[in-house]
């Protein structure tokens, strides 16, 4: 593996990127690449592989996708025939969110030319995504479970594709997608430029790297541990329900307009928009429960400033790039403290100010003591005096039992979210169906439900 350093930051018109390309990054208003772009684009242009390690928010998805644009330039064409457009360039995220987002920055660049791109992931109606690719399109970006979907169907032929994008490399293998990525990439063919991303390169990352690249350049940008110097930190001690009163307090009292607070749990991430929504703030929460259109919903209102307050979980937040995000606010601190730096660095983006606060009970103490030692810096807990009519009343329902220990930390690992971390599984609909057929026939009155049916066959 060959590693590769610049001497000096150019700009974006000294690559010589089509001209097509460098009109729309002019557009919006960039004119020098971030560290990742600089490293990344002449590679990638030259046809090398990749294995990169660069955070959320460096800017590396236009770091692999101005170059694939660029190098599919000469198979650009006005026909409207769909046999003109097959999938030359796929692109793989782990979570459906960070697919959308990765499918309107390819589409904003390539606006001024006749390249095709489709986005497809689980959640929703397959039938809109199956009419869109049977159009024909050159760039695909795609979760593997829903792609695994198409290929089945057989609503798309990956015959013609010639790059292969592996983004948050890491976030796939820990969500379990290793089987998937193995069954897509045997329909690629072996003739093909690959190009992995990552937040760093673990032992695992490169056992993947060495399996599905060619001698890839390695290029880093970001250790993992590294906080930018943008961004302010400060932590406060907060007991109980004071965590609410104190998120409530720092928003107003900061005027803020737009707001990230990360719980640990779905239910902690509701309870805390519920609260916040009550007491007259705009708020809403993402994560697992809620279907892809709300989460989806949700994330549009907060970039269009409709909320002040998104309240999310860490599997529910990956891959959300908002930019100008003035404050990260860490309700409950994350059980790994690499979490920790992953949350923080959604703001301070493109050299803007930002600032991070954590809210410290006394039972968390030990994960700060983790956070500190990870990043490299001490910071006392300071107290935060909130004003009487910010106080917190008891809810009428107080959490019982299990959700009570689940709430208030007791927790001896990182929560899992089943529905997110289930790899790829056959289509179980027809299977359901067959066997209730079978059963009727033979006159058997108890008929059980699949659960792959009651969960939606567990897809992405």
């Amino acid at each position: 593996m060959k590693d590769t350093t610049v001497d000096s930051v150019p700009s974006f018109s000294s690559f010589g990127l089509h001209p097509d390309l460098l009109s729309s990054i002019l557009a919006t208003g960039y004119t020098t690449p971030t560290p990742i772009q600089a490293k990344a684009l002449p590679v990638v242009m030259q046809g090398r592989d990749v294995m990169g390690a660069a955070q959320t928010g460096t800017g590396k998805t236009a770091a692999f996708s101005l170059p694939i644009l660029h190098r599919l330039m000469p198979f650009a064409t006005t026909s409207a025939s769909p046999a003109r457009h097959p999938v030359r360039a796929l692109i793989l995220t782990p979570t459906r969110e960070l697919a959308d987002q990765v499918g309107e920055s390819v589409k904003l660049y390539c606006k001024n030319t006749p390249l095709r791109s489709a986005i497809v992931f689980g959640g929703v109606d397959i039938r809109a995504q199956r009419d869109e690719l049977r159009r024909g399109c050159e760039i695909l970006i795609a979760t593997p479970g829903r792609l695994l979907d198409h290929i089945e169907q057989k609503n798309v032929s990956l015959s013609q594709v010639g790059i292969l994008v592996l983004d948050e490399a890491d976030r796939m293998l820990d969500m379990g997608f290793l089987p998937d990525l193995d069954r897509i990439v045997r329909q690629l063919p072996k003739q093909r430029q690959s190009l992995l991303f990552s937040a760093t390169f673990s032992p695992e990352i490169r056992k993947l790297g060495n399996a599905f690249l060619n001698d890839p350049v390695s290029i880093e940008v970001a250790a993992r541990n590294a906080t930018a110097d943008t961004v302010a930190q400060s932590a406060y001690a907060a007991e109980g329900d004071d965590k609410r009163a104190a998120v409530e307090h720092i928003v107003r009292s900061k005027k803020l307009s737009q707001v990230i607070v990360f719980t640990n749990t779905k239910v902690g991430a509701s309870r805390l928009a519920r609260h916040l929504e009550r007491n007259g703030l705009k708020a809403e929460s993402i994560h697992g429960d809620k279907s892809q259109i709300e989460r989806m919903k949700v994330l549009e209102a907060f970039k269009a400033d409709a909320l002040e307050v998104l309240v999310a979980t860490d599997v529910a937040a990956r891959g959300l790039d908002v930019a100008g995000v003035p404050c990260v606010i860490n309700y409950d601190l994350p059980f790994n403290a690499e979490d920790y730096v992953h949350r923080i660095g959604r703001t301070g983006r493109a050299g803007a100010k930002g600032e991070a606060i954590a809210l410290v009970s006394a039972e968390e103490s030990h994960l700060w003591d983790d956070i500190q030692k990870l990043i490299g810096s001490k910071m006392s807990l300071q107290k935060l005096d909130l004003p009487s009519t910010a106080q917190v009343q008891p809810s009428a329902r107080a959490p019982r039992g299990r959700e009570n220990h689940r709430e208030r930390g007791h927790r001896t690992h990182k929560p899992q979210d089943e529905i997110f971390y289930k790899p790829y599984q056959p289509n179980t609909v027809a299977v359901a169906a067959k066997n209730k057929t079978t059963a009727t026939q033979n006159g058997n009155g108890n008929k059980k439900r699949s659960v792959g049916v009651l969960l939606g066959g567990g897809r992405y």
